[in-house]
């Protein structure tokens, strides 16, 4: 599972320098170091654990590849995404498309998501939290979901 956030920085070579806390989760619960890194909608990154992603892939298989919905979920997972192998220093490749879409450089905010990883321009994602708090509506939703 990964919760919290750590800021950092994207290198010149584009590459993510895994924050040590997640890091510990990664070899803990994920060995091979394995990711799909991804997006939906190009405003941040996704990365996957691999194991996590394959499970993803097996729940959407049996959709008909007629369906709209699974159509473009897979158009846009696989324009931006790519497997990737996070080498000996703990760093992970952006590749280019999500990268340029999500302005991953300089300040960045790697968030854990429970089964993933989000990786935000920390500029953009300071703003999304001004314009999208987490409001009362949210905490009722949430809770129907509990009982």
């Amino acid at each position: 599972m990964f919760r919290g956030s750590c800021p950092t920085r994207m290198d010149e070579k584009s590459r993510l320098k895994m924050p040590s806390a997640f890091r510990r989760a990664i070899d803990a619960h994920f060995p091979g170091s394995q990711f799909f890194v991804t997006s939906v909608n190009g405003e941040y990154a996704r990365v996957y654990p691999i194991s996590i992603w394959l499970d993803i892939e097996e729940r959407i298989k049996p959709v008909s590849d007629e369906d709209e919905a699974k159509q473009c979920f897979l158009e846009a997972v696989n324009y931006y995404g790519l497997e990737q192998q996070m080498d000996v220093q703990g760093r992970l490749l952006i590749q280019s498309p999500l990268r340029v879409e999500a302005d991953l450089q300089g300040e960045v905010i790697v968030l854990g998501q429970l089964n993933h990883l989000a990786i935000w321009n920390a500029d953009r994602f300071r703003e999304r939290r001004r314009e999208k708090p987490y409001n009362e509506a949210h905490a009722r939703l949430l809770s129907s979901y509990w009982k």
